[in-house]
C-alpha cells in the first residue's frame, strides 16, 4: 500500500474566486498534516502575469503557522503544475475546479482534468462553493448515532 503521509502540498492558483476556496482547503490540510504548502501561479504564454502583489495576496488569508513556498512559473498550466509536482515530490495537489461540462468544457478545456490524468500524486479538486448545483455537506465531529 502506498504511504499516506502528506508532507508536501501543491496549491496552484489562477487568483480566481474558485482558487480562493481551494486555497483555504489546501491551507487547512497543510496545517492539519504539518505539511509544507507550495503556492504556484502558472502564467500562460502571451499572458500578463498579473500584479506583482497577487501571489502574496493569494496567501494572505491563510493565517500563520504554515510553511509556505511560492513560485510564479511560465508555461502551459496543466503541464507546469504536473512538472512542479514531480520536481518537488508533492504528495497532494489541491486545486479548484470550475465544474464545466458539455460544450463549455470541450471549448475551454479543463486544467484540473488534465492535472488529474497526468499527476504523479493524489489530486483533490475543490468545486466552486458559489455554484448552486454543488451539494453542501455539513460534517459533524460526532460519529453516526446508534438509535
Amino acid at each position: 500500500m502506498q504511504d499516506l503521509a502528506v508532507r508536501e502540498i501543491l496549491f496552484p492558483t489562477d487568483y480566481s474566486d474558485i482558487s480562493v476556496n481551494a486555497g483555504r482547503t489546501a491551507a487547512q490540510l497543510a496545517r492539519r498534516a504539518g505539511a509544507r504548502l507550495h503556492v504556484v501561479h502558472v502564467v500562460p504564454p502571451v499572458t500578463d502575469p498579473g500584479p506583482a502583489d497577487a501571489l502574496p495576496k493569494a496567501i494572505a488569508g491563510f493565517g500563520s503557522g504554515l510553511d509556505v513556498v511560492t513560485a510564479v512559473v511560465p508555461g502551459l498550466p496543466a503541464r507546469e503544475i504536473v512538472r512542479y509536482a514531480r520536481r518537488h515530490a508533492i504528495d497532494v495537489i489541491v486545486m479548484g475546479t470550475h465544474g464545466r461540462t458539455g460544450m463549455s468544457r470541450a471549448l475551454l478545456g479543463s486544467v484540473a482534468e488534465a492535472v488529474v490524468r497526468r499527476a504523479p500524486c493524489r489530486v483533490l479538486t475543490v468545486p466552486d462553493a458559489a455554484r448552486s448545483d454543488v451539494p453542501v455537506v455539513e460534517a459533524s465531529a460526532r460519529g453516526p448515532e446508534n438509535g
